[in-house]
Protein backbone atom coordinates (compact mmCIF):
# COMPACT_ATOMS: atom_id res chain seq x y z
CA UNK A 1 0.00 0.00 0.00
CA UNK A 2 1.40 3.39 -0.96
CA UNK A 3 1.77 6.30 1.46
CA UNK A 4 -1.05 8.31 -0.14
CA UNK A 5 -3.39 5.31 0.32
CA UNK A 6 -2.39 5.05 3.97
CA UNK A 7 -3.10 8.73 4.52
CA UNK A 8 -6.50 8.40 2.89
CA UNK A 9 -7.39 5.48 5.13
CA UNK A 10 -6.23 7.45 8.17
CA UNK A 11 -8.35 10.47 7.20
CA UNK A 12 -11.38 8.25 6.71
CA UNK A 13 -10.82 6.61 10.09
CA UNK A 14 -10.49 9.98 11.83
CA UNK A 15 -13.64 11.23 10.11
CA UNK A 16 -15.54 8.13 11.26
CA UNK A 17 -14.34 8.65 14.81
CA UNK A 18 -15.50 12.28 14.72
CA UNK A 19 -18.89 11.23 13.39
CA UNK A 20 -19.22 8.62 16.15
CA UNK A 21 -18.30 11.21 18.75
CA UNK A 22 -20.92 13.60 17.38
CA UNK A 23 -23.66 10.97 17.64
CA UNK A 24 -25.62 11.05 20.93
CA UNK A 25 -24.76 8.22 23.26
CA UNK A 26 -27.42 5.62 23.71
CA UNK A 27 -28.95 5.45 27.13
CA UNK A 28 -27.92 2.57 29.35
CA UNK A 29 -30.46 -0.26 29.59
CA UNK A 30 -33.07 0.37 32.26
CA UNK A 31 -32.70 -1.50 35.52
CA UNK A 32 -36.46 -1.41 36.08
CA UNK A 33 -36.79 -5.19 35.79
CA UNK A 34 -34.11 -5.71 38.45
CA UNK A 35 -35.84 -3.21 40.69
CA UNK A 36 -39.15 -5.04 40.29
CA UNK A 37 -37.53 -8.42 40.97
CA UNK A 38 -35.84 -7.09 44.11
CA UNK A 39 -39.10 -5.52 45.29
CA UNK A 40 -40.98 -8.81 44.83
CA UNK A 41 -38.58 -10.36 47.34
CA UNK A 42 -37.96 -7.49 49.76
CA UNK A 43 -41.47 -6.07 50.12
CA UNK A 44 -43.12 -9.34 51.29
CA UNK A 45 -40.16 -9.94 53.61
CA UNK A 46 -40.48 -6.49 55.17
CA UNK A 47 -44.27 -6.62 55.47
CA UNK A 48 -44.24 -10.16 56.83
CA UNK A 49 -41.71 -9.30 59.52
CA UNK A 50 -43.52 -6.05 60.31
CA UNK A 51 -46.84 -7.86 60.68
CA UNK A 52 -45.31 -10.51 62.93
CA UNK A 53 -43.63 -7.82 65.00
CA UNK A 54 -41.73 -8.73 68.15
CA UNK A 55 -38.53 -10.71 67.62
CA UNK A 56 -39.14 -11.20 63.89
CA UNK A 57 -39.26 -7.49 63.10
CA UNK A 58 -36.50 -6.67 65.56
CA UNK A 59 -34.24 -9.35 64.09
CA UNK A 60 -34.71 -7.99 60.57
CA UNK A 61 -34.18 -4.41 61.72
CA UNK A 62 -31.02 -5.36 63.63
CA UNK A 63 -29.45 -7.19 60.69
CA UNK A 64 -30.23 -4.25 58.42
CA UNK A 65 -28.84 -1.74 60.95
CA UNK A 66 -25.56 -3.65 61.16
CA UNK A 67 -25.44 -3.64 57.36
CA UNK A 68 -26.09 0.11 57.25
CA UNK A 69 -23.25 0.76 59.66
CA UNK A 70 -20.75 -1.42 57.77
CA UNK A 71 -21.73 0.11 54.43
CA UNK A 72 -21.28 3.57 55.90
CA UNK A 73 -17.75 2.61 56.91
CA UNK A 74 -17.14 1.45 53.34
CA UNK A 75 -18.35 4.75 51.94
CA UNK A 76 -16.16 6.88 54.24
CA UNK A 77 -13.15 4.61 53.76
CA UNK A 78 -12.88 3.23 57.31
CA UNK A 79 -14.14 -0.32 56.82
CA UNK A 80 -10.59 -1.72 57.01
CA UNK A 81 -10.35 -0.64 60.64
CA UNK A 82 -11.60 -4.00 61.93
CA UNK A 83 -11.96 -2.93 65.55
CA UNK A 84 -14.23 -0.03 64.63
CA UNK A 85 -16.47 -2.18 62.46
CA UNK A 86 -16.61 -5.03 64.96
CA UNK A 87 -17.31 -2.84 68.00
CA UNK A 88 -20.11 -0.97 66.28
CA UNK A 89 -21.69 -4.09 64.81
CA UNK A 90 -21.61 -5.88 68.16
CA UNK A 91 -23.18 -2.91 69.97
CA UNK A 92 -25.99 -2.69 67.41
CA UNK A 93 -26.56 -6.45 67.60
CA UNK A 94 -26.67 -6.49 71.41
CA UNK A 95 -29.05 -3.52 71.38
CA UNK A 96 -31.26 -5.48 69.01
CA UNK A 97 -31.33 -8.43 71.41
CA UNK A 98 -32.34 -6.06 74.21
CA UNK A 99 -35.15 -4.64 72.06
CA UNK A 100 -36.36 -8.13 71.19
CA UNK A 101 -37.00 -8.73 74.90
CA UNK A 102 -38.62 -5.33 75.38
CA UNK A 103 -35.61 -3.79 77.12
CA UNK A 104 -35.46 -0.62 75.06
CA UNK A 105 -33.86 1.39 77.88
CA UNK A 106 -31.00 -1.14 78.09
CA UNK A 107 -30.65 -0.93 74.31
CA UNK A 108 -30.17 2.82 74.54
CA UNK A 109 -27.46 2.33 77.18
CA UNK A 110 -25.70 -0.28 75.04
CA UNK A 111 -25.76 2.00 72.02
CA UNK A 112 -24.45 4.88 74.11
CA UNK A 113 -21.51 2.75 75.25
CA UNK A 114 -21.01 1.58 71.68
CA UNK A 115 -20.86 5.17 70.51
CA UNK A 116 -18.09 5.97 72.99
CA UNK A 117 -16.13 2.86 72.06
CA UNK A 118 -16.45 3.43 68.32
CA UNK A 119 -15.44 7.07 68.71
CA UNK A 120 -12.42 6.07 70.77
CA UNK A 121 -11.27 3.37 68.35
CA UNK A 122 -11.66 5.43 65.18
CA UNK A 123 -8.19 6.47 64.11
CA UNK A 124 -9.25 8.59 61.15
CA UNK A 125 -12.39 10.41 60.11
CA UNK A 126 -13.74 9.99 63.63
CA UNK A 127 -16.71 12.30 63.13
CA UNK A 128 -17.79 10.39 60.01
CA UNK A 129 -17.50 7.06 61.79
CA UNK A 130 -19.52 8.34 64.75
CA UNK A 131 -22.13 9.77 62.38
CA UNK A 132 -22.49 6.37 60.72
CA UNK A 133 -22.98 4.63 64.05
CA UNK A 134 -25.61 7.18 65.10
CA UNK A 135 -27.34 6.80 61.73
CA UNK A 136 -27.60 3.01 61.97
CA UNK A 137 -28.55 3.09 65.66
CA UNK A 138 -31.28 5.64 65.06
CA UNK A 139 -32.69 3.51 62.25
CA UNK A 140 -32.75 0.48 64.56
CA UNK A 141 -34.35 2.19 67.56
CA UNK A 142 -36.89 4.16 65.53
CA UNK A 143 -38.04 1.07 63.62
CA UNK A 144 -38.50 -0.86 66.86
CA UNK A 145 -40.28 1.96 68.69
CA UNK A 146 -42.84 2.60 65.94
CA UNK A 147 -43.81 -1.10 65.84
CA UNK A 148 -43.67 -1.53 69.63
CA UNK A 149 -47.09 0.04 70.17
CA UNK A 150 -49.41 -2.96 70.65
CA UNK A 151 -52.53 -1.19 69.38
CA UNK A 152 -51.36 1.00 66.48
CA UNK A 153 -47.76 -0.02 65.83
CA UNK A 154 -48.59 -2.13 62.78
CA UNK A 155 -50.71 0.58 61.14
CA UNK A 156 -48.16 3.31 61.87
CA UNK A 157 -45.24 1.27 60.54
CA UNK A 158 -47.08 0.31 57.35
CA UNK A 159 -48.02 3.95 56.79
CA UNK A 160 -44.34 4.91 56.94
CA UNK A 161 -43.38 2.07 54.61
CA UNK A 162 -46.15 2.87 52.12
CA UNK A 163 -45.29 6.55 52.02
CA UNK A 164 -41.59 5.87 51.45
CA UNK A 165 -42.25 3.25 48.77
CA UNK A 166 -44.84 5.40 47.02
CA UNK A 167 -42.54 8.40 47.14
CA UNK A 168 -39.71 6.36 45.67
CA UNK A 169 -41.81 4.77 42.91
CA UNK A 170 -43.62 8.00 42.05
CA UNK A 171 -40.34 9.89 41.92
CA UNK A 172 -38.74 7.25 39.72
CA UNK A 173 -41.64 7.15 37.25
CA UNK A 174 -42.14 10.93 37.08
CA UNK A 175 -38.44 11.64 36.94
CA UNK A 176 -37.82 9.27 34.05
CA UNK A 177 -41.08 9.99 32.25
CA UNK A 178 -41.12 13.80 32.55
CA UNK A 179 -37.57 14.83 33.33
CA UNK A 180 -37.03 18.57 33.32
CA UNK A 181 -35.05 20.81 35.67
CA UNK A 182 -32.71 19.12 38.13
CA UNK A 183 -33.56 19.20 41.82
CA UNK A 184 -30.00 19.34 43.17
CA UNK A 185 -27.54 18.76 40.31
CA UNK A 186 -24.43 19.16 42.46
CA UNK A 187 -25.62 16.47 44.87
CA UNK A 188 -27.64 14.06 42.74
CA UNK A 189 -27.60 14.81 38.98
CA UNK A 190 -30.40 12.32 38.19
CA UNK A 191 -33.05 13.78 40.51
CA UNK A 192 -35.52 16.26 39.04
CA UNK A 193 -38.23 18.54 40.35
CA UNK A 194 -40.75 16.45 38.42
CA UNK A 195 -39.57 13.37 40.30
CA UNK A 196 -39.80 15.15 43.65
CA UNK A 197 -43.33 16.37 42.97
CA UNK A 198 -44.36 12.99 41.56
CA UNK A 199 -43.05 11.22 44.63
CA UNK A 200 -44.85 13.67 46.91
CA UNK A 201 -48.15 13.20 45.07
CA UNK A 202 -47.80 9.41 45.12
CA UNK A 203 -47.24 9.45 48.87
CA UNK A 204 -50.48 11.36 49.37
CA UNK A 205 -52.35 8.79 47.28
CA UNK A 206 -50.88 5.98 49.37
CA UNK A 207 -51.83 7.73 52.62
CA UNK A 208 -55.36 8.27 51.35
CA UNK A 209 -55.75 4.59 50.57
CA UNK A 210 -54.37 3.57 53.96
CA UNK A 211 -56.69 6.02 55.73
CA UNK A 212 -59.75 4.75 53.85
CA UNK A 213 -58.87 1.23 55.01
CA UNK A 214 -59.48 2.44 58.57
CA UNK A 215 -55.92 3.19 59.68
CA UNK A 216 -56.49 6.82 60.64
CA UNK A 217 -58.21 10.13 59.87
CA UNK A 218 -57.78 11.33 56.30
CA UNK A 219 -56.55 14.86 57.01
CA UNK A 220 -54.11 13.65 59.66
CA UNK A 221 -52.78 10.93 57.37
CA UNK A 222 -52.33 13.37 54.49
CA UNK A 223 -50.45 15.83 56.70
CA UNK A 224 -48.28 13.07 58.12
CA UNK A 225 -47.61 11.60 54.67
CA UNK A 226 -46.61 15.02 53.37
CA UNK A 227 -44.06 15.41 56.15
CA UNK A 228 -42.76 11.87 55.75
CA UNK A 229 -42.39 12.25 51.98
CA UNK A 230 -40.42 15.49 52.27
CA UNK A 231 -38.17 14.07 54.99
CA UNK A 232 -37.70 10.88 52.99
CA UNK A 233 -36.55 12.80 49.93
CA UNK A 234 -34.24 14.95 52.04
CA UNK A 235 -32.75 11.77 53.50
CA UNK A 236 -32.16 10.50 49.99
CA UNK A 237 -30.35 13.71 49.06
CA UNK A 238 -28.30 13.66 52.26
CA UNK A 239 -27.06 10.13 51.55
CA UNK A 240 -26.23 11.16 47.98
CA UNK A 241 -24.27 14.13 49.33
CA UNK A 242 -22.19 11.85 51.56
CA UNK A 243 -21.42 9.49 48.67
CA UNK A 244 -20.51 12.38 46.38
CA UNK A 245 -18.24 13.84 49.07
CA UNK A 246 -16.28 10.57 49.14
CA UNK A 247 -16.52 9.90 45.40
CA UNK A 248 -18.64 6.76 45.77
CA UNK A 249 -21.42 5.83 43.35
CA UNK A 250 -23.10 2.97 45.25
CA UNK A 251 -22.68 2.01 48.90
CA UNK A 252 -22.50 -1.64 47.78
CA UNK A 253 -24.10 -3.98 45.23
CA UNK A 254 -26.03 -6.22 47.61
CA UNK A 255 -29.47 -5.36 46.15
CA UNK A 256 -29.86 -5.82 42.37
CA UNK A 257 -30.96 -2.62 40.65
CA UNK A 258 -30.62 -0.54 43.82
CA UNK A 259 -27.03 -0.79 45.01
CA UNK A 260 -26.59 -1.17 48.74
CA UNK A 261 -28.69 -0.90 51.87
CA UNK A 262 -27.80 2.77 52.25
CA UNK A 263 -28.92 3.41 48.68
CA UNK A 264 -32.21 1.58 49.19
CA UNK A 265 -33.06 2.68 52.73
CA UNK A 266 -31.83 6.27 52.93
CA UNK A 267 -35.35 7.64 52.57
CA UNK A 268 -36.81 5.06 54.96
CA UNK A 269 -34.27 5.83 57.68
CA UNK A 270 -35.01 9.55 57.57
CA UNK A 271 -38.77 8.96 57.50
CA UNK A 272 -38.89 6.37 60.29
CA UNK A 273 -36.70 8.50 62.59
CA UNK A 274 -38.99 11.47 61.94
CA UNK A 275 -42.04 9.29 62.58
CA UNK A 276 -40.58 7.93 65.81
CA UNK A 277 -39.78 11.41 67.11
CA UNK A 278 -43.29 12.69 66.36
CA UNK A 279 -44.92 9.60 67.86
CA UNK A 280 -42.66 9.64 70.91
CA UNK A 281 -43.41 13.29 71.67
CA UNK A 282 -47.16 12.73 71.36
CA UNK A 283 -47.62 9.18 72.66
CA UNK A 284 -44.69 8.34 74.91
CA UNK A 285 -42.36 5.35 74.74
CA UNK A 286 -45.12 2.72 74.59
CA UNK A 287 -47.47 4.73 72.38
CA UNK A 288 -45.41 5.87 69.40
CA UNK A 289 -47.90 4.37 66.95
CA UNK A 290 -50.86 6.02 68.63
CA UNK A 291 -48.95 9.29 68.73
CA UNK A 292 -48.64 9.13 64.97
CA UNK A 293 -52.13 8.02 64.02
CA UNK A 294 -54.46 9.44 66.68
CA UNK A 295 -54.85 13.19 66.45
Amino acid sequence: MSKPDTAAVGDASNAAQRNDAEQPKKAAPSNLLMRIAAALVLVPLALGAAYAGGMFWTALVTVVAVGLYLEWLMVVGEVRTVSVGTAGAVAIAVAGICCAFGLVDFAVVVLGIGLLVVGGLAAGRRLWVVAGFVYASAAELASVLVRLDASEGWHALVLALLVVWASDIGGYVAGRGIGGPKLAPRISPNKTWAGAIGGFAASLVAATGWSLSGAGGLLAMLALAAGLSVVSQLGDLAESAVKRHFGVKDSSHIIPGHGGLLDRLDGYVAAIVFAAIVGLLRGGLDGVGRGLLVW
